[in-house]
């Protein structure tokens, strides 16, 4: 559609709307970050399965790929793409061997076949795979959104609906297992509050909805955002020996104070900021006052996948370490919250290197 240049003949599209802003403030072009990083969520199964490509990478692309991040200041990732055996063709040996040439960098987390749960021997089959999976030397263990929020249609696709609950008592044996083999848990369980109401004038993330329709719950018959909040709450309070970091802030960046009411009741309890600076960004008092309370529970995640790395880490490293105003690309602009060192670098590096059990990092590049 052929943009208004000139005085408006009619109103515009939203759309169409592209404003440039007259502001004229300080810029910083940050495309390396002044520590060292561990992005504690990342997405690496194209290298060994065709999940999120046609053909899995070869070990060129994957030392491309490897490369790249490090040229971004990534020293460590976490992949959470392990999954299970028998998944899509994978098995854990299989992304050992894939990966072992970069066994320093990348991390690997293994997932639960949670559609094996009532059948007989759930339990042991779980406490069997996470068994296997720590003597492997894999890391910890991602559950995913569709364990609570999505359900599989006729075509065996995932679509929104009310799938187990999250706090289901027949998943215990995962959180016990991971709490004995000391395994950190990395779980999302909500999305952006937005995506549960109604696709209307008042929706911040309207535009996105409407370019992917099947992101929002609002009468999907899925559960409701508060009833994953307590989901979320119940694992916490019932598993107190398993360490949970629960993505995307705490499933809840439009509200600081509830997910610190969490972190405040809950030791166990750790978020990563993945995706979510679009959220963080817009409330930068509130935000860096939670980082500096909070700064020994918050991780860096960046929800990465082997493409457009270089372009996906400035704007956190920015958000991060200035005070820079009103940028980002999006419909909401962003502030950054100009960390102190000390806290910078618990939340870049330190306080995933604790949760990981990593006692050294590899030899910076640039």
């Amino acid at each position: 559609m052929e943009m208004i240049t000139t005085a408006a003949k009619r109103p515009l599209y939203l759309s169409e709307y592209r404003p440039v802003s007259e502001l004229k403030v300080k810029s910083h072009d940050i495309s390396y970050p002044k520590y060292p990083v561990i992005d504690i969520h990342g997405h690496f199964g194209a290298f060994y399965s065709a999940i999120y490509s046609d053909k899995p990478r070869d070990k060129k692309m994957i030392d491309e790929t490897v490369n790249e991040l490090k040229s971004c200041g990534i020293r460590a990732m976490v992949n959470l793409d392990g999954f299970w055996d028998g998944f899509m063709g994978i098995t854990l040996d299989k992304i050992n061997k894939t990966l072992l040439h970069h066994q320093d960098f990348l991390y690997n987390f293994v997932s639960v076949d949670i559609s094996m749960i009532d059948q007989p021997g759930f339990e042991k089959s779980v406490f069997d795979h996470l068994k296997k999976a720590k003597d492997m030397g894999f890391y910890g263990i991602k559950i995913w959104k569709h364990l609570s929020l999505m359900i599989k249609d006729d075509k065996g696709e995932y679509i929104p609906g009310k799938g187990i609950r999250a706090d289901d008592k027949r998943l215990m044996v995962i959180w016990e297992t991971a709490a004995a083999l000391e395994l950190p848990v990395l779980i999302h369980i909500g999305d952006p509050k937005a995506f549960f109401k109604p696709v209307d004038c008042h929706n911040e993330r309207y535009e996105q909805l409407l370019l992917h329709p099947e992101w929002s719950y609002f009468d999907s018959g899925s559960y409701s955002f508060d009833e994953c909040m307590q989901m979320q709450e119940n694992l916490l309070k019932n598993c107190p020996d398993t360490t949970f970091i629960i993505a995307h802030m705490g499933s809840c960046p439009e509200d600081l104070a509830f997910v610190g009411s969490l972190l405040d009741r809950y030791d166990n309890m750790h978020v990563d900021i993945a995706e979510r600076i679009d959220e963080l960004g817009r409330q930068p008092y509130r935000a860096k006052a939670f980082f500096e309370k909070y700064q020994d529970r918050i991780l860096f995640g960046s929800d990465a996948y082997p493409e457009k790395m270089p372009l996906r880490y400035p704007p956190y490293f920015r958000f991060l370490e200035t005070y820079d105003e009103y940028f980002g690309n999006g419909r909401w602009k962003l502030y950054g919250i100009g960390l102190d060192d000390e806290i910078l670098k618990k939340i870049y590096y330190i306080n995933a290197m604790k949760i990981l059990k990593i006692t050294k990092l590899q030899e910076e590049q640039k």
